[in-house]
């Protein structure tokens, strides 16, 4: 069994580094354009085959409430970002699909946004640290939940 003290240090310095990287992220988002919750949820709709998604799998994906996230893909709907409909494959479930209006506008703006991810993420991280990192949180978050939609089965670490 892992030392609890060592598990609690490596918390605290993950979730350290979380708040100081989302902190420099927030301030250079184009939040003229859409939100950054937003764009975290057409995030994971692009990441979806189709960028088709059940409602119930993106509650499970952001870091907002469903209560939120439902108030926000009605905004979303009424500027045609996104549409809602039915879920054939269970009639009380909703699929949410991202429109190609919605795409454009969520490529436009993930561009601007990978080139401050690519600047506050590695910094003070070579290719290999990045690749480690990435794989460290996979595998911590795989120990305790699902795999999300979309997301790899294998670590891109592996791929090195």
């Amino acid at each position: 069994m892992t030392d609890r003290v060592i598990a609690v240090a490596a918390w605290e310095s993950l979730f350290r580094a979380q708040v100081t990287v989302m902190r420099a992220l927030a301030d250079t988002f184009p939040t003229g354009l859409i939100s950054l919750n937003e764009y975290d949820v057409l995030f994971n709709i692009s990441r979806s085959p189709g960028r088709r998604l059940r409602l119930k799998d993106l509650n499970r994906s952001v870091l907002i409430s469903q209560p939120s996230v439902s108030r926000m893909l009605d905004r979303l709907a009424a500027r045609a970002i996104v549409t809602k409909s039915p879920d054939p494959d269970d009639g009380r479930g909703t699929i949410v699909a991202m429109t190609e209006q919605g795409f454009a506008l969520y490529r436009r703006v993930a561009i601007e946004h990978m080139v401050a991810i690519e600047r506050n993420v590695a910094a003070g991280l070579d290719e290999d640290e990045l690749l480690a990192l990435t794989d460290l949180c996979r595998r911590m978050r795989l120990a305790i939940a699902e795999p999300l939609i979309g997301e790899p089965t294998e670590s891109p670490a592996h791929h090195a």
